[in-house]
């Protein structure tokens, strides 16, 4: 082999060894990145007439396992999901408070029921006729506070699907504009390890925000599906869309002024299901407005039951109810556990929780007759015997049973159900309300702590294959290190016999 032979492949090695230094040291700044994969230059060996004439630099490749990645990217879904929900919820549960505890609304009824059997001692005690109405304001107050909670975390919802699908138009862009680049570089032969690094960290982003699948192309290009089939734009065209709006009570989705998401003009909500964007659908659509709907309801039984036997001690602030019986069910009263209040007329005159506001004809099929206390007498006790033996019972007089509450068709749009039966009366109405929300939100943590934890088992199990382990790109730059000084050391020795060959020749 000749001087100049030997010269141009100690050269070339040192070119090789220099890009394996830059490979281990972008490895070893990056072992820590969340998703990183290792990457590993390749080199190819060079021939000729059968006499090695060293290596040549390839293009870098990356360290994979598709069946974990696919896996993880499906787990990041479930988890940025249930971490959504789980926040959302975990929110309104100091407000639900705990049954039992004296500060959730079964007990705050019972409170309610309690001030009435003590009035009952001394009908004319003015001390506790106005304790009667101010543990009736403390039902109703719960009311409103529960109903503001729910249109707090609904808006919440909807804001959050708004700023989800920006995050979610950016991470496209990103994986098209990357993807390009690697399309390009692929088909020139170069290295594109570095670009598929970042296009993952791109893929990882979306995966937290929908449940996505990932679809690599032979020319390098990565197509984005969602799991309900919806191809997601990647490259220029139409961005997904959502309208910002007002997610009131009475508002509903689709068709009751609340936005789909849009791609084009094509409404493509029901595909995209999982991560925070399914979760915040969830909870805009199904979850919050149950819980409006369940609250709305008791908010019109209590006051119903109480107005039926002669009593309006709950009404709205102009003291009146609103009716029942529409279409759908809740048609007349949606919100209004947000603006029932004790009447204005009995806050006015807490007498009233003795005598009564109004007659009742009586029915057949609902309360007895009734006349308010005809003659002012201080002892009168009807309306608080009324009061606790039918409003707060089964039945609205002795045989008849109380109207069932609504707990299907609930809420604007008439299609959401409560969890839980008919209950049989105001307080096993108040405690399946706080139970069923307070175990939502339980099972909500419960979701949340262990999609988390199968999800840094997958991520931990990528990490171990396709990571990068310091200890091995360490150990491979003492070798390189070595091999470096072995062809420094050959470059030396041909420039020294070139040397001592042209001081020959002269």
């Amino acid at each position: 082999m000749s001087l100049a032979a030997s010269l141009g492949i100690a050269t070339q090695s040192l070119v090789n060894i220099n890009q394996n230094f830059g490979v281990i040291s972008n490895n070893i700044a990056n072992a820590d990145t969340a998703g990183f994969a290792s990457e590993q230059a390749t080199q190819q060996s060079l021939s000729a007439g059968g006499l090695g004439m060293g290596v040549v630099s390839g293009a870098t490749t990356l360290a994979t396992n598709q069946a974990l990645q696919a896996g993880l990217y499906e787990q990041n879904a479930e988890a940025a999901g249930t971490a959504t929900t789980n926040a959302a919820l975990g929110n309104l549960q100091p407000v639900l408070g705990t049954v039992g505890q004296g500060n959730d609304l079964g007990s705050l009824l019972g409170a309610l029921q309690n001030s009435f059997s003590t009035l009952l001692n001394d009908p004319a005690d003015q001390t506790q006729q106005g304790a009667v109405v101010g543990a009736a304001q403390s039902v109703a107050q719960q009311l409103n506070t529960l109903s503001a909670a729910y249109s707090s975390a609904r808006q919440g919802a909807q804001n959050g699907l708004v700023s989800d699908v920006a995050a979610l138009n950016t991470a496209l862009g990103t994986v098209g504009a990357l993807s390009q680049q690697i399309v390009s570089l692929q088909a020139q032969g170069g290295s594109t390890a570095d670009l598929q690094n970042q296009r993952n960290a791109a893929l990882t982003t979306i995966s937290g925000l929908v449940n996505a699948r990932f679809a690599p192309q032979p020319n390098g290009d990565m197509l984005v599906f969602s799991t309900g089939g919806a191809q997601l734009p990647t490259s220029g065209g139409t961005p997904l869309s959502i309208s910002p709006a007002n997610a009131g009570s009475g508002s509903y989705y689709p068709g009751g002024g609340l936005p789909g998401i849009e791609l084009g003009s094509t409404d493509i909500t029901a595909q995209l299901k999982g991560g925070t964007i399914g979760a915040n659908v969830t909870l805009r659509d199904q979850t919050l407005p149950t819980y409006q709907g369940e609250v709305d309801q008791f908010a019109q039984t209590v006051a119903t039951q109480f107005s039926a036997q002669g009593l309006t001690l709950f009404s709205d602030p102009q003291g009146n109810i609103p009716t029942g019986g529409g279409v759908p069910a809740q048609n007349g009263y949606v919100g209004f556990a947000a603006a029932i209040t004790v009447n204005p007329a009995v806050v006015l005159t807490p007498s009233l929780v003795r005598d009564g506001t109004q007659p009742v004809a009586g029915s057949a099929t609902g309360a007895s007759a009734f006349t308010p206390n005809p003659s002012n007498l201080p002892g009168f006790a009807d309306m608080i015997n009324r009061v606790l033996n039918f409003t707060f019972g089964t039945e609205a007089q002795a045989g008849v049973p109380q109207p069932t509450p609504v707990t299907a068709g609930l809420g604007p749009s008439g299609t959401l159900t409560a969890p839980f039966s008919a209950p049989a009366d105001l307080a096993d109405f108040a405690t399946a309300i706080t139970a069923s929300q307070s175990a939502d939100s339980g099972n909500a943590t419960a979701a949340a702590a262990d999609a988390q934890g199968t999800q840094n088992s997958f991520a931990n199990n990528l990490k171990s294959q396709t990571g990068v382990d310091v200890d091995s790109q360490l150990a491979l730059m003492v070798q390189l290190q070595n091999a470096y000084g072995a062809n420094a050391k050959i470059i030396s020795a041909v420039q020294d016999m070139f040397s001592s060959l042209l001081q020959a020749v002269t």
